[in-house]
């Protein structure tokens, strides 16, 4: 018994493992190289260059054509001008792939089949390039695309020269262990491919489902921005959590992780946490919902969207404040469209002693009747507050129903009909006046420089 042939087998280290797949792959390579540089590889290859220049030649002679072809489609619909627009992009492939195709047919009917083996692995390649390519552009994200594009452009080359098997195992090769879980570069580019597949599901399925609750005119708007956030949420997080099940990870592992995030919620995150409460809040008690005119604070205008965070608010002057969803709980806001979009608006003015009230109340109505958005069904008052200093003290009262139009331009058209209104018909504004009276000086001496006395009194 030879207790160095008897020893049990151990596994190779990662570094063993890795140098290994490295040393298959070079060998993979010398042998792709003696094929590659037969004498009809390189005539092959000599045939793909011809080929591509003369598709970039046949390219700057079409291209400009087409591209004024297409300027001259005035009426055709947005799609088909994209279509046409990204196959303009790619003309130069097009037209090379469809070339080398044919060269290949050609051939195969006048050599050996072998003689275009070089060219059929670039007809191969350039032809899942350029639907990758095309596909990709589906994709609206251009961050997202590219990675989708390039991750595809390297899994399919792999793919057509052969490489996968030697590929997966210097990925796997590349790992790191924690206790009994191995963390490998194979299994982070499943986990992402997969994710970035289920997250695109997702997105799909939301646009989708947030389309179909926001034409129901049966829920409330508050309750459809809460719906679409739920569907958002579970749709996503399932994603996610599929795509690391899939892709082989121990989601038990992830308890560690989910209490270092209580701790964290506890301490660091608390406003975070609860603007997030009291967005939920919001939406269910339904107080505010996107369009209402609102104020809160020296803030002044309507909903424009209720975010997971906060309030977007958009002012007449076309501003947008985002106030934190705890602020709308816990401080004053001002609704002036919960319930309904009627709001009464209080203007304050004056008129002389000498003028008669009862006609000045009449004018003051009638004024405010003719700007455009007082309300007739809901008639306009005007009282007496008051006996002033040096005038007659009114107000004014009347309705709109369309406070998002603004409140400051409406109490100005309305004082412009009342100083209209009144000079039409004699009645005064008054306001306070100085009088400067000169004293004369004593009488021996010179004349001392005049004093002044001054007084007001009503004009």
């Amino acid at each position: 018994m030879n207790p160095e042939t008897d020893l049990p087998a151990t596994d190779p280290t990662p570094f063993e493992a890795l140098q290994q797949t490295g040393l298959t792959l070079l060998g993979q390579v010398d042998t792709f190289l003696a094929i590659v540089l037969r004498p009809w590889m390189f005539y092959q290859l000599g045939i793909a260059l011809g080929l591509f220049a003369v598709a970039h030649l046949l390219r700057a002679w079409l291209g400009p054509k087409l591209h004024d072809w297409m300027r001259t489609r005035e009426g055709w619909p947005k799609w088909r001008m994209r279509i046409f627009i990204v196959l303009h992009r790619r003309l130069r492939m097009i037209i090379f792939v469809t070339l080398i195709w044919h060269v290949i047919g050609f051939m195969h009917q006048i050599t050996w089949p072998s003689r275009t083996y070089l060219l059929e692995i670039i007809a191969q390649l350039s032809s899942a390039w350029l639907v990758i390519a095309l596909i990709t552009r589906l994709i609206g994200n251009p961050a997202l695309r590219s990675l989708v594009r390039y991750g595809a452009w390297g899994y399919v080359t792999i793919w057509i020269l052969g490489l996968t098997d030697e590929a997966q195992a210097l990925m796997e090769s590349a790992a790191v262990s924690f206790g009994e879980s191995k963390l490998s570069l194979w299994l982070i580019l499943q986990a992402v491919v997969i994710l970035i597949a289920l997250v695109a599901l997702a997105r799909f399925l939301t646009t989708a489902g947030a389309a179909s609750i926001r034409r129901n005119e049966g829920i409330s708007p508050s309750m459809q921005v809460l719906a679409v956030k739920f569907l958002q949420v579970a749709l996503y997080g399932a994603a996610f959590f599929m795509a690391l099940k899939l892709a082989g990870v121990d989601l038990t592992g992830l308890a560690v992780l989910s209490g270092a995030i209580g701790v964290g919620l506890g301490f660091g995150l608390q406003k975070v946490v609860s603007n997030l409460v009291s967005g939920i809040i919001i939406l269910l008690d339904k107080s505010i919902k996107p369009g209402d005119v609102i104020s809160i604070g020296e803030t002044f205008g309507w909903i424009n969207a209720l975010g997971a965070r906060y309030v977007s608010i958009t002012t007449r002057d076309g501003k947008e404040y985002l106030i934190p969803n705890e602020d709308m709980i816990t401080g004053q806001v001002v609704n002036w469209s919960h319930s309904n979009e009627l709001v009464r608006v209080d203007i304050h003015f004056g008129t002389a002693y000498g003028d008669d009230p009862h006609l000045v109340r009449k004018v003051a109505i009638d004024a405010a009747q003719s700007v455009k958005r007082v309300l007739s069904s809901k008639p306009p008052v005007c009282h007496i507050t008051g006996f002033g200093d040096s005038s007659v003290d009114y107000i004014l009262r009347f309705w709109i129903i369309d406070p998002s139009q603004g409140l400051t331009n409406i109490r100005g058209n309305v004082f412009l009909a009342l100083w209209d209104a009144f000079k039409e018909n004699g009645i005064s504004i008054p306001f306070p006046q100085r009088e400067v009276r000169m004293l004369g000086g004593g009488a021996d001496g010179p004349e001392p420089q005049p004093g002044k006395e001054v007084t007001e009194r009503p004009g």
